[in-house]
């Protein structure tokens, strides 16, 4: 049993709010998942040739500021970095080197992911002390994704949490348990693909990713999904424009999803919606079956 949350902010003036708005969200999952959390957060976009790294340290006492001298030595003098606790979100115009140069450099650091758009921030604990640790209040944003965990098939570590990602500014999270993971991963791998984890839901997030990357849209990535996947799960996605959510075809895990003029809100329970503004007057509903429901900001 897992909480998952999203919410995308249709209203660009309001969006200072994100944060704020979904702090509670991702609270009210607490009993659904005490062990861990996390929250994928779409942003203003860097410049083109730029991309943001969101990166573990996995302690609080990690050097940030000796980090960032030594990166600029090593492969980018004009680069910025935000530090919150043992996160940090590095900007450069070469992630690719700044990724052989972590690897090689800092192989204790974890990159949790990449893009133009996405920061990622998650770790073991509560929810509320998670939250108040990376001052979720404060992220501001067009949409984001967040989870609370209940481990069922991995173990509990920052690296088992989700959001989980692929590619760049692609992010999942999963309520349920697929039974085929294995199957998938073993398709992957035979095409180049690596794992980080033993976690089945990152072989849904690298599928996805992987058929996008083929050329499929989110939507066609989604269909061939339905076809591969088997097990319980409702997944929640998102991408540099786009909040998506889908269920089995059983729809066992549970979705509720609110909408008005101003917002998307999509939680595992009503809830954690409930203190959202104007909630009385949005159009509320539960996801069918094996139907795609995606939004664009």
């Amino acid at each position: 049993m897992c909480g998952i949350v999203g919410l995308l902010i249709k209203d660009s003036r309001k969006r200072d709010r994100l944060g704020e708005w979904m702090v509670p969200m991702l609270i009210g999952m607490t009993e659904r998942g005490p062990e861990s959390a996390g929250m994928a957060v779409f942003g203003k976009p860097v410049p083109d040739k730029h991309r943001k790294l969101s990166l573990y340290a996995g302690r609080n006492d990690f050097d940030w500021k000796a980090f960032e001298k030594s990166a600029r030595k090593g492969f980018d003098p004009k680069l910025s970095l935000l530090a919150k606790a043992n996160h940090g979100v590095l900007e450069t115009s070469d992630a690719d080197k700044a990724a052989r140069w972590l690897k090689a450099s800092f192989p204790q650091l974890h990159l949790l992911s990449v893009g133009r758009s996405i920061d990622l921030y998650k770790d073991t604990g509560l929810p509320g002390d998670i939250a108040k640790r990376y001052n979720f209040e404060q992220l501001r944003g067009s949409h984001v994704v967040g989870h609370t965990r209940m481990a069922t098939e991995s173990a509990v570590t920052p690296a088992h949490a989700h959001p989980f990602t692929a590619g760049e500014d692609f992010c999942l999270v999963h309520n349920g348990s697929l039974s085929n993971p294995f199957s998938i991963r073993r398709k992957l791998e035979a095409r180049g693909i690596k794992f980080d984890t033993d976690n089945d839901t990152e072989g849904a997030t690298r599928y996805l990713e992987w058929r996008m990357r083929e050329g499929d849209t989110l939507e066609q990535a989604l269909e061939k999904g339905f076809e591969e996947f088997d097990g319980f799960y409702t997944f929640l996605m998102g991408t540099r424009d786009e909040l998506a959510i889908v269920r089995d075809a059983f729809s066992c895990k549970p979705a509720v999803v609110a909408e008005n003029d101003e917002y998307v809100a999509i939680s595992s329970e009503f809830r954690s919606l409930a203190h959202l503004p104007d909630i009385k007057n949005a159009k509320v509903f539960e996801p069918k079956p094996e139907e795609m429901y995606v939004w664009r900001r």
